[in-house]
This record gives C-alpha cells, structure tokens and sequence, in this order.
C-alpha cells in the first residue's frame, strides 16, 4: 500500500485506517467466543494482531505525513504578501457577516424580523405588535462592508438608534437587532395603550391626555365612575425602561383633596396598583366592568 495513495486531500487517511483497526480488534474479540477450538482461537489472535501492528505503523507514518505536509502549508502562507493576507482576511470576514445576517433574519422570521438581500447588504424589516395586534413596521437599510453601517432607516429619532449601533452593530449583530425590536415593541405597545384610552375611554377622561413623543410620560384626568358623582383623580405614568410597556413609577391623587379617609386612600392605592400591573385600557375595561354591575343593581 503506497504512502501517497492513502491520504486524503485534507491529510485524513483513505479507507479509514483507525475505522479499520477498530473493526479488526472487534473481529479479535468476537473470535474468542465463535472460536471452540483453542489452536484455532491463538492462530486467528496471531494474525489479527500482526495485522493490527502492521496498521499501526502505517499510521503513525500518516501522521507523520500530514504533519510535514501542514508546515509546507505554513511555509507557503508565511511568504503570501501583507496585504494580500489582509485582503483575503477581509473577504472572509463580509462572507460571515452576510451569513449571519442571513441565519439570523431566516430563524426568526415568525418573529416580527425579516429582510431581503440587496445589492449592497440587506433591508431589515421590524413589525411590532401588542397583545397579537400587527402595530407599525420600521425599516433599515445595512450595507455589509467594514465597518458594517447603517445607510437609511425609519426608525424614529427618539429610540437611541445610534447608541445600540455604537454598541453592538459591529461587534453582536443579532444582539443590536433583538434590542432594536424591543425598543420598537415597547414603543409601539405604549403608543397603542394610550390611543385606546383616548378612543375607547374617553367618557372616563376629565381632561385631555397629555403625553409625550416617546410615549414613556402619561398624565391624565379621571373617573372611575364616568356618570357618578366620584371625585376626579389625577394619573401620572412614568416608563423609566424604555424596553416595557408598564410604568415604573406611578402617582394617583385626588384631585384638590390632601387629607384622604382610610377607605378613599386604599382605592387611590389600589389603582396605583392596577396601571402599574395592567396595560392602560385593561383598567378602564375594569373600571366599565364596575359601572355596569352597579347599573344592573341600581335597576333591579
């Protein structure tokens, strides 16, 4: 068996020499018990472990030369020029990222991210959703060179865009796309809670809904009885992580009362609670709810 004729293009032995010396110990073993003859049983043992030395030494010459054959490869690499290492380290590095990319947007493509390839890199689509309802979609352009950038978008200037890309474009992109959608998520459920308060319950509202671009900082006027004769109360909802769509910080008061009775302060307590624990509109449902038991006891 020539030396040459059994390696393998990448230096892996032809025909699998370690397979074979493993299916010549199981012969071995297997022998011992088939054989009932104990001349017959020693012959056979002798012949396989000639055989498997002889296997032995034909590998450890494999080795051997595989092991001269990478340090040619080495040799020749040392005297490739500079630059052309750094070229063809770079190309490497653009095929991975345009990989990545295109692993990531297929496996989470169920997920409100997906894209298609362009000539320059890829446009990202993000859709957000609250609660199973489709909201807005943002779109970003990334052009896959060094350093991977952002060419246009339509993210709105209020999420810190260029903060997450400082971070974590270049170095982690699946991580700058998961935080991306957060961000876009909990805007877009922040942004919906607020318009449903002002289109589904705006019979419980005092005054106008005041907030602000970001959708993180909502004040609002109240009843919880929009036909009684209950004292306004007055809302603050503060959104410190803008990756939520629950408050952080909630304020209730009455409205131009200071000195509050035990009964009136527990339900200024409980509804604190509520919009701290609930989306917006799930409150006032519950506050409907209310009303509506109240009418049917009222009339029967």
């Amino acid at each position: 068996m020539e030396l040459a004729d059994t390696l393998r293009p990448d230096g892996d032995p032809k025909g699998g020499v370690l397979a074979h010396l493993e299916r010549l110990e199981t012969r071995m073993h297997r022998s011992r018990k088939k054989l009932e003859e104990p001349q017959t049983v020693q012959a056979e043992e002798s012949a396989l472990v000639t055989e498997i030395q002889k296997l032995r030494r034909l590998r450890d010459k494999l080795r051997a030369e595989v092991k001269r054959r990478q340090a040619g490869v080495k040799a020749s690499t040392a005297n490739v020029e500079p630059d052309q290492t750094w070229e063809i380290t770079e190309q490497e590095v653009l095929e991975r990222k345009w990989e990545n990319l295109k692993a990531i947007l297929q496996a989470y493509r169920f997920t409100g991210l997906s894209g298609k390839l362009t000539s320059r890199g890829v446009c990202v689509c993000i859709s957000t959703a609250f609660e199973g309802n489709l909201l807005d979609s943002y779109f970003m352009d990334l052009i896959v060179q060094k350093p991977l950038r952002i060419h246009r978008h339509s993210v709105p200037v209020f999420i810190p865009l260029e903060e997450l890309s400082a971070k974590y474009l270049e170095t982690n992109i699946q991580h700058f796309l998961f935080t991306l959608c957060e961000y876009l998520n909990a805007y877009s459920g922040r942004k919906y809670q607020a318009d449903r308060l002002q289109s589904d319950f705006a019979a419980f509202l005092a005054g106008p809904l005041q907030r602000n671009s970001l959708c993180n900082l909502l004040s609002f006027t109240y009843k919880v009885e929009p036909r009684g004769q209950s004292f306004p109360l007055c809302a603050r909802l503060l959104y410190k992580d803008l990756t939520r769509t629950l408050p952080t910080d909630v304020t209730v008061t009455y409205q131009g009362m200071d000195a509050l009775s035990t009964s009136w302060e527990e339900q200024r307590a409980s509804q604190e609670n509520l919009f701290r624990t609930k989306p917006l509109h799930h409150v006032f449902t519950s506050f409907a709810r209310k009303g509506e038991m109240l009418d049917m006891s009222l009339v029967s």
